[in-house]
């Protein structure tokens, strides 16, 4: 079958991110719980809600570690109604001052799947963005790395309702490119984007990363074969399964 686009995911994709929000999570819960919780303890749970939403994440990591009531008495420091959300705002602004430097952010971007976005751009695809990041963050980062081009269309988690693995938001990029769904290759990192992809009937190639790979391995849906743990030697061997002439 013609590919006629390819979807990309952001963070943990295109990005190294999600070691950057895994550092902000992990240090707004040793805040939180500075006695009986480390970095790394935190950073390891984090492993399990990679590529969920913020309010997913923060109630995973609280229900956790225990630290509802730790969070809830911060709510009015942040005008919040719930714990999760002050747990979120105690972890943004360590998540801010990580990627203050736009350096941090041309530092961690992940080459191979980057190098590939601008081959697939050169070969005449339709190019489409799908992150559960928010639309004000995700601007930022294309500016900083100079990519709002090289897409036809960018969705954020402030453009669906459902975040992933629902397909709103593939069906949503699959919409506004013109292409349908079985025309469409999605390159992503975790095991919720990748359901979210084959949920909406996209072919789908997963790039593990240290946060994902055990997740990614788990899911009963995806073929093995089209998980790439070494994308330099095996990623475009792998797109070109799906894309002969490329």
């Amino acid at each position: 079958m013609p590919i006629n686009a390819v979807i990309f995911d952001l963070d943990g994709t295109l990005l190294q991110t999600e070691k950057l929000k895994a550092l902000s999570y992990a240090k707004a819960a040793v805040e939180l719980c500075p006695y009986t919780l480390t970095e790394d303890d935190a950073i390891k749970a984090f492993k399990d809600f990679v590529g969920l939403s913020r309010q997913e994440v923060a109630e995973g990591l609280i229900e956790r570690f225990d630290l509802h009531d730790l969070a809830q008495k911060r709510q009015a420091e942040f005008g919040v109604s719930t714990a999760w959300q002050a747990f979120v705002q105690v972890r943004l602004k360590y998540y801010a001052e990580l990627i203050d430097d736009p350096s941090v952010l041309r530092d961690n971007q992940w080459l191979h799947n980057m190098d590939l976005l601008f081959m697939v751009r050169k070969r005449g695809c339709k190019i489409g963005l799908a992150t559960m990041s928010h639309c004000e963050q995700v601007t930022r980062i294309l500016n900083i790395l100079n990519l709002h081009e090289q897409f036809n269309f960018v969705a954020t988690r402030d453009d669906v309702e459902y975040g992933k693995p629902d397909p709103e938001i593939y069906f949503l990029v699959s919409a506004h490119l013109g292409v349908p769904p079985h025309e469409i290759l999605v390159l992503e990192d975790s095991p919720s984007g990748v359901q979210a992809a084959l949920n909406a009937g996209m072919n789908v190639i997963a790039v593990s990363t240290p946060f994902t790979k055990q997740g990614l391995y788990e899911l009963e849906t995806l073929n093995p074969h089209w998980i790439v743990d070494n994308p330099q030697n095996d990623l475009l061997e792998r797109v070109r399964e799906f894309m002969a002439d490329f």
